[in-house]
């Protein structure tokens, strides 16, 4: 964790990729994180992948660093506590980060009138209220069918839930700036935008909206290759599958020089009448380049292509699965200053990364756990709302809030 953030409070209710991940982004520079969940788990409490005893190996993953409410919502007095600790007093709170938006109580209509200067950042599936995930808005904007192998009939989704990372990220930005004007100003703000439009405005952000309307292009698979430059993937002598990129005109000379192909380069310029250091013509010639380069990563094992490519500084890298990463790559592993081995209650120890921000004033803690369902109830409703004693007592026996670790006679 960095500190950047002490002394902010956020309240989070959320579920799935991209709020989650805002609301540890936050916990992880620093700033306090509720969120609140219903008393028999939110909709993230069991989500794959998991643990051999059934624990939730993503919840641990995107709740480091969070404080846990566990609260009966379907109650009035449940929402009612869920409205007062949304909008409780103190210059550094009164920050609601949501994609559970329900009207008539979770909405800033309504909870802005507890607390005029609120800031509210809601994630919707799409810009009408309709729910959408990553795996339904990437197919519907088109990038699937340009996924895949070069003549593959069938659109490929990928794996990576990319759009959530990005509005998670989102998020963040939204909030930082939303809190950013109150400072200046006093005045609160509803800030809200969807998952598919965070996604629909990378399609123009990459000149793919313009590409379709000014050129007719609807782009097709490529494969590994590396749209609209070179880079392809090759194997070398012993089986290992590599990337090698050459965007650059300075990469593009590394690797002619290294793989020493300049006399056969220089022959296919000719061939073509159009210089190879022009980035779209490697991408148009991307085929015969390849097969010019084949020989001699094909014929050199691993250990040769990766001594010879680290050595002039080409941009490549190995392909590698989840486990060959953490096995071969340090940077997954402890001596990247981000990670640290920490035992996590209830699943065992394991690689847990922190922020991978560093900053010049505020040095790297240990990342933070992701807490129990409900581990900060008590502390939260006393902390943060007052309540104490047979009050407090009142609503654990009542079933409005729960805890793992609620002490009744301490209360009593």
């Amino acid at each position: 964790m960095v500190a950047m953030l002490k002394g902010m409070r956020v309240v989070e209710g959320s579920a799935f990729v991209a709020v989650p991940l805002a609301g540890m982004t936050l916990a992880q520079m620093g700033a306090e994180v509720i969120r609140f969940d219903r008393i028999e788990g939110g909709l993230d409490s069991t989500r794959w992948p998991i643990a051999k005893n059934g624990y939730s190996l993503f919840w641990a993953g995107m709740n480091k660093g969070k404080k846990s409410v566990a609260v009966n919502m379907r109650s009035p007095e449940g929402k009612d506590l869920i409205t007062h600790l949304i909008t409780a007093p103190g210059d550094d709170a009164g920050i609601f980060l949501t994609n559970l938006r329900v009207r008539g109580w979770m909405d800033y209509e309504t909870l802005s009138q507890y607390r005029k200067d609120l800031i509210m950042v809601t994630l919707m599936g799409d810009r009408h209220g309709n729910p959408a995930v990553d795996y339904t808005v990437n197919p519907a904007l088109g990038f699937p069918e340009i996924t895949g192998p070069e003549g593959h009939d069938a659109p490929v989704a990928h794996a990576l839930p990319a759009w959530d990372c990005i509005a998670g990220n989102m998020a963040v930005s939204a909030l930082l700036a939303a809190e950013r004007h109150r400072l200046r100003t006093g005045q609160g703000q509803d800030v809200e935008f969807s998952l598919k439009d965070a996604a629909a405005a990378m399609l123009g952000h990459l000149g793919i909206l313009a590409d379709v309307t000014l050129n007719g292009a609807d782009r097709q698979k490529s494969g590994n290759a590396l749209y609209g430059a070179y880079g392809q993937d090759f194997v070398t002598a012993d089986g290992q599958r590599i990337m090698v990129i050459g965007l650059t005109d300075r990469q593009w000379r590394g690797i002619v020089k290294t793989t020493e192909t300049g006399d056969a380069m220089a022959e296919l310029e000719r061939e073509i009448g159009k210089p190879l250091s022009d980035e779209g013509v490697r991408w148009e010639h991307r085929h015969a380049i390849t097969d010019r380069l084949k020989p001699w990563i094909e014929t050199r094992d691993f250990s040769t292509v990766s001594a010879a490519f680290d050595g002039a500084g080409l941009t490549w890298a190995p392909f590698r699965s989840f486990a060959q990463a953490m096995a071969q790559d340090p940077d997954v592993s402890e001596a990247n200053p981000m990670f640290k081995e920490m035992t996590h209650p209830g699943l065992g120890t394991f690689l847990t990364p922190g922020s991978p921000i560093s900053s010049s004033i505020h040095a790297r803690d240990l990342p933070g756990l992701a807490p129990e369902l409900g581990q900060h109830t008590e502390e939260v409703l006393e902390g943060v709302l007052g309540l104490q004693g047979k009050a407090l007592g009142r609503l654990f026996d009542d079933g409005i809030v729960a805890s793992p670790t609620f002490n009744r006679q301490a209360v009593a």
